[in-house]
């Protein structure tokens, strides 16, 4: 079962403002937000955990040659004992109705697919993967947790303390982080006992993960097993649906015919009705179980999947819906979007040919799919809040 151990994180010394020098995910920065951290603290996570591509392949020992300045310097400390770290995310849903994720950071060890109990659920891209090994080898840390959710049952409770935090912020989207140090040794013991009885699923940070396990073999080969290399930075949630929340990432289409009719081009899959684009879009589309097509003359279409147009054994799943049925249309490309919103407002000013509105996939899905020893098309999941970069380093030094 899944080895998780508390470790010696590496921190922002007391009194660096939080606010400022974290950062979300590397995956959901684009070039602008990157620009924006950069000028809030001059020690801000995303300056070494996504290093500007504009620095050409020098900018990993960039990266770091600033963490090593910033240990040296006392802007980064090391934890004096090793530690699990309790990490909540408290935020106002959707509803106006306000809910947490509550999780728990360490060390967990790794494992392939089929030789453990680590479950992956999603493809992933080899670019993504490249960059973060580079990254890792040339740096020696995990900068940013994989997130892995646990079936076992009191995860949550065995993590909630009553006491203030040692380290909380607020993210721009009004969410607020907070982590605290658990070192007391029947609390490490419970956490570790829980997380080792049933089997992670990797819910996000895939690229990590591979990542993490290649370069494992690199330092096994030189170094063997049992360093630190062997296990990775997780944040393990249980798997509850009052501790998650799932958005669906949606799908704009680039390149094709300006005479394409998409709808008719999608009909041997999917039962396409037009809907009135005024709508709630995704209420409608939740309501009729169906994808949404939108193009840019305004247009709108629930896409029903039709009964039998599927292979049996594909999950159910709107991502896999789709990927079986896009070789249907011409030569394109494909933009993976979040947000509705954003997806209908650059379709509607023409900087797309379509945009496919995707379903969120569930709780129960992910479970299922893991656990079925399938994985998810690319980008079908994403989990939200996203937790901060820079509330806790780890070294695999």
């Amino acid at each position: 079962m899944p080895r998780f151990e508390p470790f010696r994180g590496v921190r922002y010394a007391p009194g660096v403002d939080l606010d400022a020098a974290t950062s979300p995910p590397y995956d959901v920065i684009d070039r602008a937000e990157r620009a924006a951290l950069v000028a809030r603290h001059p020690a801000n996570a995303v300056r070494f955990d996504l290093p500007d591509e504009a620095d050409g392949p020098g900018r990993y020992d960039a990266a770091a040659a600033m963490l090593d300045g910033l240990q040296a310097e006392g802007v980064l400390v090391t934890d004096p004992a090793p530690s699990f770290y309790g990490y909540r995310m408290t935020y106002t849903d959707e509803a106006g109705t306000t809910r947490h994720t509550t999780g728990v950071l360490g060390a967990l060890a790794l494992s392939r697919p089929g030789e453990g109990d680590i479950l992956p659920h999603e493809h992933t891209t080899p670019k993504a993967k490249s960059d973060r090994l580079d990254l890792l080898q040339a740096t020696g840390f995990n900068l940013s947790p994989i997130w892995g959710l646990s079936l076992a049952t009191g995860l949550a409770e065995a993590i909630t303390t009553a006491g203030a935090p040692d380290a909380a912020c607020t993210d721009a989207d009004g969410v607020r982080h907070e982590l605290w140090c658990l070192t007391e040794p029947d609390r490490v013991a419970t956490i570790s006992a829980l997380v080792a009885s049933t089997p992670i699923v990797v819910a996000d940070g895939h690229h990590r993960y591979e990542t993490s396990l290649a370069y494992r073999e690199e330092r096994r080969a030189v170094d063997g097993e049992g360093g630190p290399w062997d296990a990775t930075l997780a944040l393990v949630v249980e798997l509850r649906e009052d501790e998650l929340a799932v958005r669906p990432i949606h799908r704009l289409l680039h390149g094709l015919p300006a005479d394409l009719d998409v709808a008719a081009a999608l009909s041997a899959h999917f039962e396409c009705a037009l809907v009135d684009p005024s709508d709630n879009l995704p209420a409608t589309m939740a309501a009729a179980g169906a994808l949404g097509l939108v193009v840019p003359d305004g247009r709108a279409w629930l896409l029903a999947p039709r009964a039998g147009a599927f292979p049996a054994e594909l999950p159910d799943l709107d991502s896999a819906r789709l990927a079986a049925a896009l070789p249907d249309l011409p030569a394109h490309d494909v933009e993976y979007q979040h947000g509705a919103d954003t997806v209908l407002a650059r379709v509607r000013a023409g900087e797309a040919s379509a945009g496919v509105l995707l379903r969120p996939a569930g709780v129960p899905q992910i479970a299922a799919t893991a656990h079925g020893g399938e994985r998810m098309p690319p980008k079908t999941t994403f989990f939200w809040p996203k937790p901060r970069t820079g509330f806790v380093f780890r070294s695999v030094r």
